[in-house]
């Protein structure tokens, strides 16, 4: 396998993010020259579902995925329920991106994890991959794994940061790691360590644009920072977040691209037509 024909799959990004609305079209262009042939989007909240499920039906590439994150929880409204179970039963989608997260300001942990196992069992029922938030609360979401149902096909680990000490009880309840670009940032060395020594036939790679950039010396595909002076993380750089991902487990691109989009292929099969 050539470099010009890697099939890269993006487990985790907002490419209905607002922030991203102005290169939308670029974006779309730049993604074939990318290698990218899947990438999971995932909604946030009821207020940019319809935005993911738009993105579904124009884009070949994307994955829609719906979930309450935990940041949003209090914003939900009384028929959220509802909504969620009418977009999952009228489109093929995963759930996500849901979980906890005890990092944010005046968070109600009770709260989220009412939100989070609701969406867990649904997700368990219908046999869907689920896309998972955690932040400071890895204790708290083992146990709920472990006590709650668990889809078959397995769950996501976004951006996975919790303790190698779980990384074995993780993947024995079903779980994918996650390794996004910004891992690659001197200061993440922990996070790096951790990934080295996640079983390869549980890797997965991520973007999670606009989010989570890459160093400026590895970006491929740069963008304008944002409105907040910001920097914005292109889709696109996918390739850049494999390179560094082979970089960092010492392996080959093509090989290690090969694994994951097996990985990929297996987690999402319920989701994926060809």
């Amino acid at each position: 396998m050539s470099v010009s024909t890697l099939r890269l799959c993006d487990a985790h990004n907002h490419l209905q993010d607002e922030r991203l609305g102005p290169h939308l079209e670029s974006i779309l262009q730049e993604l074939p020259r990318a290698n990218v042939e899947w990438m999971v989007v995932n909604g946030s909240c009821e207020e940019d579902w319809p935005q993911v499920r738009e993105l579904a039906r124009r884009v070949p590439q994307v994955i829609p995925s719906f979930g309450y994150h935990p940041w949003y929880v209090r914003e939900r409204s009384e028929h959220w329920k509802q909504t969620l179970t009418g977009l999952v039963d009228s489109v093929p989608a995963a759930i996500g991106e849901i979980g906890l997260d005890k990092w944010i300001r005046d968070h109600d942990l009770p709260l989220q994890e009412e939100v989070f196992v609701w969406q867990l069992r649904m997700a368990s029922e219908r046999n869907l991959p689920v896309s998972i938030h955690c932040l400071q609360a890895w204790g708290r979401l083992l146990e709920i794994l472990k006590r709650e149902p668990r889809p078959a096909c397995g769950f996501v680990l976004h951006s996975f940061g919790g303790p190698r000490e779980m990384i074995g009880q993780l993947a024995d309840l079903g779980g994918y790691f996650s390794l996004p670009g910004y891992f690659a940032h001197e200061r993440k060395e922990r996070q790096r360590e951790t990934f080295r020594h996640i079983p390869p036939d549980r890797l997965l790679v991520e973007t999670d644009a606009p989010d989570q950039c890459l160093p400026e010396a590895r970006i491929e595909f740069p963008l304008p920072p944002g409105s907040n002076g910001k920097p914005l993380n292109h889709p696109a750089n996918l390739r850049a977040v494999y390179a560094f991902a082979a970089e960092l487990l010492e392996e080959p691109l093509e090989q290690l691209a090969q694994q994951v989009h097996e990985n990929f292929q297996r987690a999402f099969a319920t989701l994926i037509k060809r």
